[in-house]
């Protein structure tokens, strides 16, 4: 007799009882902590609804009470279910405190500013002296249109610019923990102040000698004049903060500029030299390489379609097939 015929000679089916599995229905997995050989952190199986407690994979294990020690992860760890936490690389580096990382700016920026002091001696040392002559009305210049004053200005732009590239690049070498904004910082700042220390140190070389000739030497002696700046100096704003101009802004805009460029062409986006991933965990390759897959086996997930192969392009030439 077909299935489909019924037979008046088979006994029916018990009715279902409320609540319970249909008749003829396969039993479902239990889920949840009933199902024996199954806690929350493992693989969860088939049929198990994501309500019940720990079907969720992201969800941290629940801790247990027989157990010592910390119930959640560290800072900085992602758990795996065989190797427990691996730690991020770089997890135990030590946060950066903005406090800390100011007070350093200020302290190589003040170091910059002492530097300012052998940056004037040799000014004064490149810089010619501008010939000048005495007469009643004070000294005047021993030539009608002198070259001296704009080689100082010269000398003095040139050495400011090198001075910014140098303090940039003393900054990223030496101070690596403090990389970034601190010691974009550091570089202007001690920029703006060893500009004018090394103004005001250049230009006193011989002034002393200057004043006292201009002072006590007849009509008509011919002297020279200490080097001095004509294209730059230092404003006051208020009477209570100076504010530089010209090429005395020299030697912070060549240090912003440097210790930009070294940032921009950092390997590591931090900055800072970041340590090496650990590969040994990556199994090695075979010297005569990965043995072929059996005939009739494939690598790829079960069920998955094999993949087709293309036809090949007809030869030149060849009789084109027929249409229709």
């Amino acid at each position: 007799m077909s299935p489909d015929t019924s037979d008046p000679d088979r006994p029916l089916p018990p009715p279902a009882a409320p609540g319970g599995p249909e008749p003829g229905a396969q039993p479902r997995p239990v889920a949840g902590p009933e199902a024996p050989g199954w806690s929350a952190g493992l693989p969860v199986p088939a049929g198990t609804p994501a309500a019940a407690p720990g079907a969720d994979p992201l969800a941290w294990p629940a801790p247990d009470p027989g157990a010592s020690g910390p119930a959640t992860p560290d800072a900085g760890s992602v758990p795996f279910p065989d190797a427990g936490y691996v730690p991020f690389p770089g997890a135990d580096r030590p946060a950066r405190r903005p406090g800390r990382s100011i007070a350093v700016a200020l302290g190589a920026a003040a170091a910059l500013a002492a530097l300012g002091v052998p940056l004037g001696l040799l000014w004064a040392a490149v810089a010619p002296d501008t010939p000048v002559v005495k007469t009643a009305a004070g000294a005047v210049y021993a030539q009608p249109q002198p070259e001296q004053p704009i080689a100082a200005d010269g000398w003095f732009s040139m050495l400011g610019l090198g001075f910014g590239v140098l303090a940039a690049l003393a900054l990223w070498v030496l101070l690596r923990r403090s990389r970034g904004p601190a010691g974009l910082l550091a570089g202007v700042l001690g920029g703006l102040a060893a500009a004018p220390v090394a103004w005001q140190v250049g230009r006193r070389v011989g002034l002393s000698t200057y004043d006292r000739l201009l002072a006590d030497a007849p009509v008509g002696r011919a002297f020279t004049k200490p080097a001095d700046l004509r294209a730059g100096g230092v404003h006051w704003f208020l009477d209570v903060l100076p504010v530089p101009y010209g090429n005395l802004l020299l030697p912070a805009f060549a240090a912003a500029v440097t210790y930009t460029l070294l940032a921009g062409w950092s390997r590591w986006p931090s900055l800072r030299r970041e340590p090496t991933p650990d590969l040994a965990w990556v199994p090695a390759v075979p010297p005569g390489g990965f043995p072929a897959a059996p005939p009739g086996v494939s690598w790829g997930p079960e069920g998955s379609p094999a993949p087709t192969a293309a036809p090949e392009p007809p030869a030149p030439g060849a009789a084109e097939p027929p249409r229709g």
